[in-house]
């Protein structure tokens, strides 16, 4: 069964959009968060804003689907120039700590509002964070 998750701390799409986040079993898919509200460009021009912003939406939806930040274990970061890059990261660093999720990073020419310089998806296994990470070695293969 598929789970549509709601948070009142992040705005919705209009019906037949999209939907922010989807919980299928264990598994929760958070599309692609901006820094947008009401109508306006949260934290213009600064890409840390920005990101603290869509991190917190981001947990706000994870928190929402019985998680915590811990269980998410991949992110795709969308920026609209590498030199955001640091701003992104330092922000991430304000949400996540540890094992750190899988992670992408990618330069794009332009995302849906001019002003918006990052833009993050996730997945997160609710409940994977509630025992130990194991860090396993796989020998390579042998020429």
């Amino acid at each position: 069964m598929v789970v549509r998750i709601v948070s009142d701390q992040v705005v919705e799409p209009a019906p037949g959009l999209w939907s922010n986040c989807l919980l299928a079993g264990k598994q929760a898919f958070i599309s692609g968060l901006v820094a947008f509200e009401n109508d306006q460009v949260v934290g213009r021009n600064d890409p840390y804003r920005q990101s603290i912003f869509i991190f917190a939406a981001m947990k706000s939806l994870v928190e929402s689907a019985g998680g915590q930040m811990a269980d998410v274990v991949n992110l795709n970061i969308f920026v609209t120039d590498m030199k955001h890059r640091p701003a992104v990261l330092e922000a991430r660093r304000q949400f996540f700590s540890g094992n750190f999720p899988c992670s992408t990073l990618v330069s794009v020419s332009a995302l849906i509002h001019p002003e918006l310089l990052v833009e993050i998806n996730a997945i997160a296994v609710i409940g994977a964070s509630s025992g130990e990470m194991e860090v396993a070695a796989v020998p390579r293969a042998q020429k």
